[in-house]
């Protein structure tokens, strides 16, 4: 059985924790954070104002073209008063499929192959994670990205590797979905973002149904190594495995 997840004494730990980070790692730096209008950047972004001030966090927006909750991630920033910045990243994603149609071999032959659909998927976030360390990289005194994935999405791979699985500093990776929800509900933030129903905005599916099973069922797994449906822990445990890459580090050859 997993022990009662307080939440209160987490979230000052977390808070704690961002601050020594930064004071190593960029005292003067900004937090440079990708803004969705879903729930973890919404409590992580939540977090560092408390840590840090809202005056160094800066919340991108990257719409690829039109984002129909992008009244949401507006909100969010209202709601911190954090600096916020909308930058479309549409013609960058549409270049780079441009660019792939129209690749020749070095004869100048065209290569005619299409973007395979798995790619066509992570090209989206993978541009967004390029534009948070362009965005980084041109405040007055830098600036870190922090990454918002979760435990839970992490433990199956739900996420893009070079994308929103990249980051400097990560503050939920060893926090299920339930207790960053938990999190966000000391924080005061608004209930109908901390519990908006999760979607990675790319595929018109929620995560829940693009996965199979519900968070709650994952979390459960995840913390008291129990799920009485067999199926979905047989399906669980084939994801963990399958993506444990992303999380590991680059591995390389070790010489004698």
């Amino acid at each position: 059985m997993a022990k009662e997840f307080d939440a209160v004494k987490e979230k000052d730990r977390i808070v704690n924790w961002i601050r020594q980070w930064f004071e190593k790692n960029g005292p003067k730096a900004g937090a440079v954070i990708g803004i969705s209008g879903g729930k973890d950047s919404t409590i992580a972004a939540a977090v560092l104002c408390e840590a840090l001030g809202p005056e160094r966090v800066y919340g991108v927006l990257m719409p690829d073209g039109e984002q129909a909750d992008i009244e949401d991630s507006k909100k969010v920033c209202e709601f911190l008063k954090i600096n916020a910045r909308i930058i479309n990243i549409k013609a960058a994603t549409d270049g780079f499929k441009s660019a792939f149609l129209e690749a020749t071999g070095i004869n100048g032959e065209p290569v005619k192959q299409e973007m395979g659909n798995d790619a066509k998927i992570n090209t989206p976030p993978r541009i967004r994670m390029a534009t948070l360390y362009a965005v980084a990289q041109s405040l007055p005194f830098g600036g870190r990205v922090i990454n918002t994935c979760n435990r839970s999405e992490d433990y199956i791979g739900y996420s893009t590797k070079y994308g929103d699985a990249a980051g400097d500093v990560s503050l939920f990776q060893n926090y299920t979905v339930r207790e960053v929800r938990a999190i966000g509900e000391v924080l005061g933030v608004p209930k109908e973002l901390i519990y908006k129903v999760p979607s990675d905005g790319l595929c018109g599916l929620s995560d829940e149904d693009k996965i199979g099973f519900t968070y709650d069922c994952l979390d459960d797994y995840i913390l008291t190594g129990v799920c009485e449906d067999e199926e979905i822990k047989a399906k669980i445990d084939r994801m963990h495995v399958m993506n444990l890459h992303k999380l590991r580090l680059m591995e390389t050859v070790e010489r004698e």
